[in-house]
């Protein structure tokens, strides 16, 4: 009997920490486990006893990468229990905050997240050594996003100016018009960029998957819509407890989750939004899809990359359309008068649906909360397609063992606590 054991430290590119722990015996799968080691953030918590109104200072902290997500669930389930009528214009002005954000996130997760798996670079660091017109190209679209949610927001990291009515502050359309040819000039790279998605060679694991996103009779699904699945279903944010449930394992600190009548996982996130949503593509968005070949029903998770580039020509082609036809809120918030009741609602964050549930007292404080985020439900998912995929790639080193599975797990962009890092993997032979 023989037993090879291999551990690797830390590695950057998905947000968060955790470990994959892998045991084989006798060239079978004995154990696998994604470990989420780091301790829990406790913000269902400590939003017990806070005045509504704190709210969307709060969750964004969740989240370096998407606060805007967090935000946008909050505020929008507040407003229905308390039965806002918002001024004119705000839900467009959302819609495009949102967008900025979608923009940065994923142009981060393409080119310098998974860009570097494909090409062959340890990490982005290497590769904007060697591609640096294309790590530039990167980050000057990414820039756009990140601008376009500080003329928003007030501030490109944790937005200030959304809040339960409306904004604090909404910007002047002089404020947003510069966007437009920044937005124009990336939106003209982006069919080159599919072209460069679609040349990369990348592992495949069709599998069968149940995936579940928000859609809107009139538009690509953001801020409002029905859920809806690959498999037939249709909820909304007021059954999302009764569809799906939330499951601890020992192995790890976040939840998992999975459907509540099957106990299976379903998977969210930008691939799955392609898949349910492919007749509310915008143009571009429809071009680049053409050129990475990607046609729903599509549920191999390696084309997330595909689905994150199709979603950043949509989010570029929707906010040049917004700001076009921008007029800015007057006044920027409605007035808020709170009511007890139970708050409830899902938007897309760029890794999938983000549930907000808020328990509410007549004088507007926090009850009780709960927060379901992409990650904790996408966690199942990630183990299963590791079972999948593990065995028909057991032949390979170690080093190579572990840059196929981290590829698996980033097909999800995880985010984990939304810090910097993740995967340690420990791999026993016997």
């Amino acid at each position: 009997m023989t037993h090879r054991s291999v551990e690797v430290p830390v590695i950057a590119r998905v947000e968060g920490e955790g470990a994959l722990h892998l045991r084989l015996e006798d060239g079978e799968i004995a154990d696998l486990r994604l470990e989420i080691y780091e301790p829990p953030r406790f913000f269902e918590s400590f939003l017990r006893g806070r005045h509504f109104s704190e709210v969307p200072d709060i969750v964004p902290r969740i989240c370096g990468i998407c606060p805007v997500a967090y935000q946008m669930s909050a505020v929008h389930g507040l407003e229905q229990l308390f039965e806002v009528q918002v001024p004119a214009g705000t839900r467009e002005l959302r819609r495009l905050l949102y967008f900025g954000e979608w923009i940065e996130s994923h142009v981060l997760h393409v080119f310098l997240l998974a860009a570097p798996d494909f090409l062959g670079y340890h990490d982005a660091i290497e590769m904007a050594a060697h591609e640096p017109e294309l790590v530039k190209k990167a980050l000057g679209i990414k820039r756009v996003g990140n601008d376009l949610m500080a003329a928003i927001g007030g501030r490109e990291i944790h937005p200030v100016s959304p809040r339960v009515g409306g904004f604090s502050k909404a910007p002047r359309r002089l404020d947003l018009d510069p966007f437009l040819s920044r937005l124009e000039d990336a939106l003209a790279e982006l069919p080159g960029i599919a072209d460069f998605a679609a040349g990369l060679e990348r592992p495949s694991l069709p599998r069968p998957a149940e995936m579940v996103a928000l859609v809107h009779p009139d538009e690509y699904a953001i801020n409002e819509g029905g859920l809806a699945s690959t498999d037939g279903r249709a909820f909304d944010a007021t059954t999302f407890e009764a569809e799906t449930r939330e499951e601890h394992v020992a192995h790890s600190n976040a939840l998992h989750s999975v459907m509540a009548d099957s106990g299976e996982p379903y998977f969210v996130g930008p691939l799955a939004r392609v898949n349910l949503n492919e007749e509310r593509l915008t143009p571009v968005a429809r071009e680049c899809a053409a050129r990475l070949g990607l046609h729903a029903p599509e549920p191999d998770p390696f084309l997330s990359m595909a689905a994150r580039v199709v979603e950043t020509a949509l989010a570029i082609e929707e906010s040049i359309r917004l700001i076009r036809g921008y007029e800015p809120p007057e006044p920027p918030c409605a007035e808020v008068s709170p009511r007890p009741g139970r708050a409830m609602w899902v938007t897309e964050a760029p890794r999938g649906i983000l549930y907000h549930r808020y328990d509410v007292a007549g004088d507007g404080t926090i009850v009780e909360a709960k927060i379901v985020p992409p990650t904790a439900q996408n966690l199942r998912h990630m183990e299963a397609d590791l079972r999948t995929f593990v065995p028909g790639v057991l032949d390979r080193s170690d080093e190579e063992l572990q840059r196929l599975c981290e590829m698996v797990v980033r097909n999800y962009d995880p985010c984990i606590s939304c810090a910097t890092h993740f995967l340690r993997l420990e791999i026993e032979r016997t």
